[in-house]
């Protein structure tokens, strides 16, 4: 099987799966509003993360949010702080969550990307992809999400996750595109990401 038609396959799983999903958030009842001020401690105020280790969720695509948050209830994605937090969400209370944090404008990165690794870090998300699924901004789309100006520190814990086989994965696609990446490569595409301006 060419690695063409395995992506295509994987693609096509990962569309089955998501619509799966969408279909059980989309089909709950109205339920009152989530609170999305509890989720600022972590994410920041607007879903604008000022904790390295934690990611900024304002912009994000609704799809992505309510999945994930779906993945967190549901145990297939593990999280100290999130499984937790996400366990007594209702159907609805995510998809508010989502719609909200989706609506939220991204404060613009204090992030600033060392200027040797600007045209690697270009190189790099063009080698491996990433601007294939993630956008050709990095900006995320549908159950993909932004990359562009989030956390270094948090891009890089899910790399080396997704590359130590570690980090849910709705498609197995990042697990796989991880895999030939270097620890350099990784630290590159952090610190480049980090630092670009979708707005």
């Amino acid at each position: 099987m060419s690695g063409t038609t395995r992506a295509r396959g994987g693609r096509q799983l990962a569309a089955a799966a998501t619509a799966a999903a969408l279909l059980v958030l989309c089909a709950a009842r109205p339920a009152a509003a989530a609170d999305p001020q509890a989720c600022a401690a972590c994410h920041g105020p607007g879903g604008n993360s000022t904790i390295p280790a934690n990611p900024s969720l304002a912009g994000q695509p609704v799809q992505f949010i309510a999945t994930a948050l779906f993945q967190f209830r549901e145990g297939n994605r593990k999280d100290a702080q999130m499984t937790p937090m996400a366990a007594p969400l209702s159907n609805a209370e995510m998809n508010e969550l989502a719609a909200y944090f989706s609506k939220q404008k991204p404060a613009p990165p204090t992030h600033k990307t060392g200027p040797e690794n600007a045209t690697a870090g270009k190189q790099l998300t063009e080698r491996y992809n990433c601007v294939q699924c993630h956008g050709p901004t990095l900006g995320g789309q549908q159950h993909i999400p932004r990359l562009a100006g989030q956390q270094a520190e948090y891009l890089k814990t899910q790399l080396r996750g997704f590359k130590a086989q570690k980090r849910s994965d709705i498609d197995g696609n990042m697990t796989s595109a991880a895999q030939p990446l270097t620890e350099k490569d990784i630290e590159i595409i952090a610190d480049y990401l980090a630092g670009l301006d979708v707005r």
